[in-house]
């Protein structure tokens, strides 16, 4: 029954399907790293049990062969008191010669029971050695599909880092993509801009500013001729100043046309 037990065990893992158990696992990795450890102690007690199987074989071929040995034994001793007991017959002495064939009789009957013995023992030895066959047969099926197995989840993890590693430089890459307004250099990018913005307009409201005093200082400088030419006038200088000497007259004070005309 134990044997039985292993065996089934046995074929059972060694026809599992690592595609359709994969298909069905959430976490392909763990699934596998968890077959993985099932499989390399299943195949531990399965070795063991090979090798028990296989010591308690040896066991009842020992003890064939001893028998089949005792047999010849045996057959060896019948044949020498059998031929003991003709040499006392043809010596006339008929006692030992009786006494020695019975002798081979009981050698003779020995070699029956060892024979049978032997021959009874043959139909076990067969069945054991058909059970180790497959025995060993499912064990080496089972540590190819721990190959598979552990060659299946190397590959599996290979390619999860490499996904992860595809990932990571793809991130990288769109971080700093200067195309890209929500990038950290577009981000960067526009901050400056607004800066520059902020810089352009200072400066054209310092200009502005700049300018009107300017204007101011032409304004000031008008009058101020003005006032010159008037107080010369009363004073009797008549005299008239080069012109384009200095700005223009006629805007001291809002003066109307016909204001001249009365003069």
């Amino acid at each position: 029954m134990v044997k039985q037990s292993i065996f089934g065990r046995i074929a059972q893992l060694a026809k599992a399907n690592v595609n359709s158990l994969l298909d069905n696992a959430e976490d392909p990795q763990k699934m596998l790293d968890q077959m993985v450890r099932d499989y390399t102690n299943n195949i531990a007690e399965a070795e063991s049990a090979v090798a028990q199987t296989i010591g308690n074989l040896r066991m009842l071929e020992d003890d064939y062969n001893e028998d089949i040995k005792n047999a010849r034994d045996w057959g060896n001793k019948a044949l020498a008191a059998s031929r003991k007991a003709d040499e006392f017959r043809a010596s006339g002495d008929m006692v030992d010669a009786e006494k020695f064939d019975n002798l081979a009789k009981v050698a003779l009957q020995r070699q029956m029971a060892a024979e049978n013995e032997a021959k009874g023992a043959e139909p076990a030895i067969a069945s054991q050695r058909e059970v180790v066959e497959k025995l060993k047969t499912g064990l080496d099926q089972m540590k190819n599909k721990l190959n598979q197995l552990t060659s299946k989840r190397n590959e599996l993890v290979a390619r999860s880092k490499t996904a992860a590693a595809q990932s990571q430089v793809h991130d990288a890459i769109k971080s700093i993509d200067i195309l890209d307004p929500t990038s950290e250099v577009g981000r960067f990018e526009e901050k400056i801009r607004r800066e520059e913005a902020k810089v352009r307009g200072q400066q054209e409201l310092a200009a502005s500013s700049l300018d009107a005093q300017f204007n101011q200082l032409e304004d000031l400088g008008e009058q101020v001729e003005i006032e010159a030419r008037l107080a010369a006038l009363k004073s009797g200088n008549s005299s008239k100043p080069a012109i384009g000497a200095s700005g223009t007259v006629g805007s001291a004070s809002t003066v109307e046309e016909a204001d001249f005309d009365k003069l």
